[in-house]
Parts: C-alpha cells; structure tokens; sequence
C-alpha cells in the first residue's frame, strides 16, 4: 500500500509513475533520465540534407528523448546564415560554408556526417557538345554563390582549368532552379549537386565535365551555434547517438532510407525513376565521426578562403572544432 502524502493528488502521483516508466523504457527506446532541450534543426532540400530530413522521419531523435523543429532551404549555406543569426541551433553544411560560419558566427562543428564530393557536379548543356571545364570561357554558367559548391568552383575548378573571374558569366542561381534553367537554355551550363543533376543526365538535358571528388572530398559538418553547445551539451551528446543510429540504416536498411528520401522529392513534383534516384543516394557517403584529417583540410580551405578575401582571420580550430561531443556519443 502506499502512503499519500497530504496534498498529493491523483495527477500527480500518474504523472510520476509516468515519468519513471518512460525512464526505463516502458513505452518504447529507451529515455535518457534528464530533460533535453528541443532542437531547431536547419537542412537543405538537396541531397547534402537528405541525411537529416531522414533522421527527422525516422522516430530516431524521438527514441533519444529529442523533440525537433525544422527548417528547410534550398542549401546549406542558407542554413548557415540562419545559425549566424541565431534562428537554427543545428545544420549540414560543407566545410567552406562552415568556415564562413565559424568566422562570422563563431559556429562550432559537433561532426562529420557525410562526404559529398560525388554529388557535386559541373554539368553542360548536351547540345552544345563541351566535354571540358576549360570550355566554358564566355558561357553562361548558373552557381549557388556564397555556398560551398560554388566557393569550389571558382577558386578551385574553375582556376584548375585556366578560367580566372570574367572569364564566364556568372549567373547567381539556387541549385533547385538550375536543370530547368538549363532545359529553357537561358543558361549553357550548372553548378549543381544531386539529385538534379542526375535528372539533368537521366533526361538528356545535361553532360557531365566533372564531378568534385578529383578536387575535393567534401565532407559536410554537423555545426552548432556555440550558444547551444554551451546550454544543451547532454542534448548534443543524445542527438549524436541518434545519428549513429542513421548510420547503421544507412548501411543495413538502404531501401527503407532510399524509400523514405525518395517520397520526399516526388512530393515537391520532382519527376525521377527509382532507379535514378538511388543513383544519386548512392553517391552520398553517411558516416558520422570525426576523423583526424579534418583540421588539416579545413587549414587548408580557410587559408584559399582567406586568400580570396572572404573571410576576416582563419578560425580558432580550438574552439570551432569540438570531437568531445562525438567521443562521448561513441564512448
């Protein structure tokens, strides 16, 4: 029999039994017995996202005792500047965006959650019969400027082959409009990340120069704001361990994934075959951790970054790198 104290009401004593039943699990996953902080969690829309918008659908921050608040853009370095201002708490981005972050934001990276530089492509227009990056002089190239992808090509690709500013023209575009600019010929040619340009291939609209892996691996970070590093590390540590969880279904379930990411773009009118679009999944290397060479080539990055003047100092990799969280979600 159990003894009330005076006062106790019946609501109070459920919601406690309640609260220690969630604790042990009885209701399904297992709980941390701390409150964690909800989340406001920043993705784009292409295929760089895709990795967190399933997360979101896949119950796992639920079963980590994480509520979530969502975000979409059309790329990571919109995000980016959403966590610069203190609007998104988390979000995916490539290691040039997160460095603009870091400098003008002071974000943190938590993690490396996937490699992308086989998604990334510079891709023309079929009948114009160009097979080089080279031949573009005086063309009409769309890019995403400001993001990664297009911070690449210009000091990256595009130097690589002899192309120096002015050369072409540089039409500011998001990658989400780019295949069907170039379907309506107002551009010769893209900037542009899966799965678009893989609809671009697969309806004969497009030829790819190259892809970006020869020049760059492209990891994309996980990056927090320090603000919510600083209030919510057991919540950093949980949704780290959520996303292991991504990772093991990424690896042993890739038709549930492909499914759940597929629906996805056939909801915003998309049109691709199956087969075309695990294609494009297939490129995207999920695999969260924080390896040792991520300093040095965020070093180097910064450096061409600093170079090209768009950003005011390399970052402090003291405090914009933060593996502590990773090695307690791993531990």
């Amino acid at each position: 029999m159990t003894i009330l104290q005076a006062g106790t009401t019946r609501r109070q004593i459920l919601a406690g039994a309640g609260a220690m039943m969630a604790g042990a699990g009885v209701f399904g996953g297992v709980r941390p017995a701390f409150a964690l902080d909800p989340i406001r969690q920043g993705y784009q829309t292409n295929i760089w996202g895709m990795p967190t918008y399933y997360l979101m659908r896949s119950g796992l921050l639920e079963k980590h005792g994480i509520k979530f608040e969502e975000f979409a853009v059309p790329s990571g370095n919109l995000t980016m500047q959403q966590m610069v201002a203190r609007q998104v708490d988390l979000g995916t981005y490539a290691g040039q965006s997160f460095i603009l972050g870091a400098d003008k934001g002071s974000l943190v990276a938590i993690a490396l959650i996937e490699y992308v530089g086989k998604t990334a492509r510079v891709m023309a227009r079929k009948e114009l019969g160009i097979t080089k990056v080279e031949q573009l002089k005086g063309l009409k190239v769309a890019n995403q400027v400001g993001s990664s992808t297009g911070n690449i090509f210009t000091d990256t690709i595009a130097t690589s082959a002899g192309l120096k500013k002015g050369d072409f023209q540089e039409v500011r575009m998001n990658v989400n409009d780019m295949v069907a600019a170039l379907a309506a010929k107002t551009v010769d040619a893209i900037v542009t990340v899966e799965p678009y340009n893989a609809i671009a291939e697969a309806d004969g609209i497009a030829v790819t120069l190259t892809d970006f892996s020869p020049f760059d691996k492209m990891p994309v970070f996980m990056a927090a704001t320090p603000d919510f590093v600083q209030k919510s590390p057991d919540t950093v540590v949980a949704y780290l361990k959520a996303w292991m969880d991504v990772a093991k279904d990424f690896k042993d379930n890739p038709k549930k994934v492909a499914d759940v990411i597929y629906s996805f773009f056939t909801s915003k009118g998309y049109s691709m075959s199956q087969e075309t679009f695990a294609k494009a999944l297939a490129r995207v290397e999920v695999n969260p951790g924080f390896p040792a060479d991520l300093k040095p080539y965020l070093q180097e990055q910064a450096e061409i970054l600093l170079r090209e003047k768009k950003i005011s100092a390399v970052p402090d990799w003291g405090k914009a790198l933060r593996p502590d969280f990773m090695a307690k979600a791993q531990a």
